[in-house]
């Protein structure tokens, strides 16, 4: 196993040389509120895209919040400053991608692209499903403007979603009673988005990718309120299937570096997720495309600041993780690496740890530090779940883009929590 220490951009050279001519690259945290994870996820994928041609990024993030930042950085037509388009996110967690360390990568994403060709020009898309009513409405647009016959199909849809508020949670507590719930209207939607042959090549993929996002999250949100394997992997399939199609859509030659959750990116087969049925991102990938076409890369801390809340859609605050718990991944690490480390796992025999089933540390947008004893640790085979891993003794939470909470919604925990 090789072990390098992290200090700046160029002590990734080893694992550029690991992945290649990998043409996946899923790039994980270990939270979605830490600086660290941000930034070294930054110069990785700059180094991939400038050294090794990758042609674009797919976050865990909304589809048309993405698109815009997505014109941004590919100076397209009418698109807004990077920083401006960030700050248009506005669903909740919007600290996930508004925040200063993804606006660094955008400004610098721009500047590259616009010293390419535009057909080489590097995208950023969002490949969650969460987006019902937005990808809804960009539908609504697009063919009272440009496709009036097709607004019957349309309609339907969104009038057998209206009386739900843009609540999904209403929405899924209906379908308890309906089971059907709007699931024809949107098979309806769906082939009138695909019959949509005459538009150029990039807006028919955004109408069709619309669509399909809302087909797949009308069955996410269907699905959600019986909880269990079914509902997540609804949307990781989405999210994989969106991958596939955006690795399509830019040609046979296309190379793509994800950016999502370890819970994500790791292959799920070396956690106890498979016990459970659940597939994700990184297991769906190594599936589809084979092992030696797909790198996945985790990463992990042992302590420090996160950004996060203490309840679902609460506001933000900067909470202290406390050290990890005893006899996990992460406190073992803690006493074998004394700083920023990458790990590059072998395909032969490694040291033992690599395949013996260990605590690992996930934090989510919702987080408890008080509760760090029964949860937030995925019992995992470290060397099977991913190929490399990227190592932060400590960290520091994420900078929001949207104004900072005030000073009551700051909330700490003692260390020794």
């Amino acid at each position: 196993m090789l072990v390098q220490t992290l200090r700046t951009a160029a002590d990734f050279t080893a694992l550029l040389e690991r992945i290649g001519d990998a043409r996946l690259v899923l790039l994980g945290e270990a939270s979605h509120g830490t600086h660290e994870f941000y930034r070294l996820r930054e110069q990785l994928t700059r180094r991939l895209i400038a050294e090794r041609g990758f042609s674009f990024v797919a976050v865990e993030g909304d589809w048309p919040d993405c698109n815009r930042v997505h014109r941004a950085v590919t100076g397209a037509p009418g698109g807004l400053d990077p920083i401006t388009a960030l700050h248009e996110f506005a669903r909740w967690p919007t600290w996930m991608w508004a925040n200063t360390e993804v606006a660094a990568f955008c400004r610098w994403l721009r500047a590259w692209n616009l010293n390419q060709l535009p057909a080489g020009r590097v995208g950023f898309y969002g490949l969650d499903v969460y987006s019902l009513w937005e990808s809804m409405q960009v539908i609504v647009d697009y063919v009272r403007d440009h496709d009036p016959a097709g607004l019957d199909a349309v309609w339907d849809a969104y009038r057998c979603f209206q009386p739900y508020s843009r609540e999904p949670q209403e929405y899924a507590l209906a379908c308890r009673f309906v089971s059907a719930g709007c699931e024809d209207e949107v098979a309806r939607l769906l082939t009138q988005a695909r019959a949509q042959m005459s538009l150029d090549g990039a807006t028919r993929f955004d109408v069709w990718q619309n669509a399909q996002i809302v087909a797949d999250a009308e069955r996410y949100y269907r699905a959600m309120i019986g909880g269990g394997a079914h509902s997540w992997n609804v949307r990781d399939i989405h999210m994989a299937d969106t991958l596939d199609r955006l690795l399509n859509h830019h040609g046979p030659a296309a190379k793509a570096v994800v950016w999502a959750h370890n819970t994500h990116v790791g292959d799920a087969r070396a956690t106890d997720m498979a016990a459970a049925n659940m597939v994700n991102i990184g297991q769906l990938a190594r599936h589809r495309h084979g092992r030696d076409a797909v790198v996945l890369v985790g990463f992990g801390c042992h302590r420090g600041q996160v950004m996060a809340a203490p309840g679902w859609a609460a506001p933000r605050r900067v909470m202290i993780m406390p050290p990890a718990r005893a006899g996990s991944l992460e406190d073992l690490l803690h006493h074998r690496l004394p700083g920023p480390s990458l790990l590059i796992f072998p395909d032969t025999e490694g040291p033992p740890w690599l395949t013996e089933v260990l605590d690992h540390r996930a934090v989510g947008v919702v987080y408890h530090p008080g509760r760090e004893r029964s949860g937030n640790y995925v019992p995992t085979r470290l060397g099977e779940r991913y190929d490399a891993f990227v190592w932060c003794d400590q960290t520091t939470a994420v900078h929001p883009l949207h104004a900072q909470p005030a000073p009551g919604e700051m909330e700490t925990y003692p260390s020794g929590v």
